[in-house]
């Protein structure tokens, strides 16, 4: 009985040291096989080292030294290391781990990024295109710092995403960041006497998004899915005095434009007009001739400092209530030449 015992254990422990060999030799693989398309594709696509360890319950994949540049974007990301770690019987849910600073770099900027834990949770399809199903991701401490002269913290930060159930294409979405301080050389452009605390108190987004093609490998190496329909359970928002909320549904055809309704609540409103003008969002000769008529709106809902109006967005045209705002931008992710 000892023996058969002991033979089962051994045939056992031979079967799964093969299992975790060849699936952790896929998974490297998998990964430098990656790699070298993009480069084939035009892409940077650098590092020093790829292993992948754990036996035997984990495969944990550690990249060192890794520069990924999408020469169509123009985007870039830099970083010393990247974790990605799974139990070796879930390898499609992983945890990234980025480091305590890395780089970002757009066509315009790089962003230095420090922080003290930026960690995220990520569930794919167990298939070959691997779409996401869910993510969450959380981030304390962090700060940019802009090679334009501008650098920005947070206090904490938080993603969820989920697949929405019964819906192709489209993700439940979950934002909230506490203690933001945005760049000062933001704050001075809306907010040159400083009336206004240097951070805000919270930001919260609570959406469905629906998309023309799932969120899978094929939209990191190629075009991006583009944005179909939108539905705001809750933004909101608060800086010192002023609380903006809004609400609504928008769907957005082929050209980016937007078409619907979001019911708006916001408290001191004058004040985000003027941040708003100050800023160049709201061009300086609309100032009057807004705050005159939502300034009627405002005293007939009953509370002349609170502003309860639609936004409406329709042929390409944004209107607070019955007041024209001016042509709403293009929503799209990826730029045509």
């Amino acid at each position: 009985m000892v023996r058969i015992f002991f033979g089962i254990l051994i045939v056992v422990t031979l079967g799964w040291s093969g299992y975790w060999y060849v699936g952790s030799s896929a998974q490297q693989s998998g990964l430098e096989t990656w790699l070298e398309e993009r480069r084939t594709a035009g892409w940077v696509a650098d590092y020093d080292s790829l292993k992948v360890q754990g036996y035997p319950s984990r495969f944990d994949t550690k990249i060192t030294n890794l520069n990924l540049a999408d020469p169509k974007s123009r985007w870039a990301w830099r970083t010393p290391e990247l974790q990605i770690l799974s139990l070796s019987y879930k390898p499609n849910h992983i945890i990234a781990v980025l480091p305590p600073e890395h780089t970002v770099s757009t066509p315009n900027e790089r962003i230095n990024v420090n922080s003290d834990a930026i960690r995220t949770s990520i569930k794919f399809t167990a298939d070959t295109d691997l779409a996401l199903n869910a993510l969450t991701g959380e981030m304390t401490n962090v700060t940019l710092t802009s090679s334009e002269g501008w650098t920005s913290e947070l206090k904490a930060a938080k993603l969820a995403t989920r697949q929405t159930a019964g819906i192709a294409n489209s993700h439940d979405i979950f934002f909230q960041a506490d203690g933001v301080k945005p760049a000062r050389i933001f704050t001075k452009l809306i907010d040159p006497d400083s009336q206004l605390p240097d951070v805000f108190d919270t930001m919260r987004l609570d959406i469905s998004a629906g998309f023309d093609a799932p969120w899978d490998r094929h939209a990191v190496e190629g075009t991006k899915p583009e944005l179909t329909a939108l539905k705001i359970k809750d933004f909101s928002a608060t800086w010192g005095e002023m609380n903006f909320e809004a609400k609504g549904d928008l769907t957005v055809d082929a050209a980016g434009t937007a078409s619907g309704k979001v019911s708006v609540r916001a408290k001191n409103w004058e004040n985000m007009i003027a941040l708003g003008v100050r800023a160049g969002a709201i061009p300086a000769e609309m100032q009057s001739t807004l705050t005159g008529g939502l300034g009627l709106l405002a005293r007939l809902s009953g509370n002349p400092d609170t502003l309860d109006a639609p936004l409406s967005f329709k042929n390409g045209f944004i209107s607070l209530g019955p007041i024209p705002i001016g042509r709403a931008p293009a929503i799209r992710f990826n730029t045509t030449p």
